[in-house]
């Protein structure tokens, strides 16, 4: 098959592209290289199979492809609190771009959504049927509604244009191409312990996050577009369930850095707990994560350790 993958030089698209080529599909790799770099995808230049192409979702754009993944958006609160007003064109207008090409061409889209749509939830751990707990006007709004937003119109497309989606919601992922400056718990905690300075903790370090290796997250991705049982949403994340305490403790531990733990004020609508519900993924996918989190840190932390170096 022909595949467009939107923010396709980024951390997850990058892992997206390898797989696909590898699987012998064509591959057209999308970025405007916000948060996407050039040298996640260098290694696959040489490849006939591979292209190329700088573009931002939020202008139209035609292509004749077989199926669409819809990467495109910052995903840390750093890069995507930069420029809100963009955050949630991108979210929208993307979607409604891809989504539109996917109508012409008759390709199936599929949206990469997040674990964000459920706010600070107050049902643990969280199933797909839960609506959420979102603040629509707080820091972190634009990227909560630009996703929820982009659901609506996949599920409109579908319901009033017959268009073929799948919906993934995605929890915390990490692993090799995260970006050192992304201001993501994993990597503040690998880049902090090399340089030698102290891990900063938000609160007491008791809220709770799921960690899935990014090899997992791309299985799971590849195995719900290409079946044919639901278009979702489908949680896809790791249900193992860890205090960001321990996760600072376990850094520490595999760097052998000897930098403190310091603690600092609770983030605006930070929140307390994330943790998914993968029922659906097991049942309809036969997917659950198989990478245990120490053997995925210490993957992370020796790509990190080539980075600094």
């Amino acid at each position: 098959m022909r595949i467009l993958i939107t923010g396709g030089a980024g951390f997850l698209g990058s892992h997206l592209c390898e797989r696909l080529l590898h699987e012998g599909h064509e591959v057209v790799c999308m970025d405007n290289f916000f948060t996407g770099r050039k040298v996640n995808v260098a290694h696959l230049l040489d490849n006939p199979y591979f292209e190329l192409m700088r573009h931002d979702v939020v202008d139209p754009f035609k292509l004749e492809v077989d199926q669409i993944y819809n990467l495109a958006c910052p995903a840390s609160p750093v890069h995507y609190q930069f420029n809100p007003i963009k955050t949630t064109k991108t979210s929208v207008m993307g979607a409604i771009n891809c989504l539109g090409l996917a109508k012409r061409v008759n390709a199936r889209v599929f949206q990469a959504s997040t674990s964000e749509v459920y706010g600070d939830p107050s049902v643990h751990p969280q199933p797909e049927a839960y609506w959420g707990n979102v603040n629509p006007i707080g820091v972190r709004s634009c990227y909560d509604e630009g996703k929820r937003c982009a659901e609506t119109l996949f599920f409109d497309y579908h319901r009033q244009n017959g268009v073929d989606i799948r919906v993934v919601r995605i929890f915390n992922t990490y692993g090799p191409r995260m970006l050192a400056d992304d201001g993501r718990v994993v990597s503040n905690f690998i880049v902090q312990a090399l340089q030698g300075k102290d891990l900063t903790v938000y609160g007491e370090g008791q809220q709770t996050r799921s960690f899935c290796y990014v090899d997992d997250l791309i299985e799971g991705f590849v195995r719900l577009m290409n079946q044919d049982q639901v278009v979702g949403p489908m949680n896809i994340g790791n249900p193992g369930e860890f205090t960001i305490l321990e996760l600072a403790e376990k850094v520490l531990q595999i760097t052998g850095s000897s930098s403190k733990i310091i603690y600092e004020p609770m983030p605006q609508d930070d929140p307390k707990q994330r943790q998914p519900d993968i029922t659906q993924a097991k049942d309809i996918l036969g997917w659950e994560p198989t990478v245990p989190l120490e053997e995925g840190l210490k993957k992370t932390v020796a790509y990190f350790k080539e980075q600094i170096a």
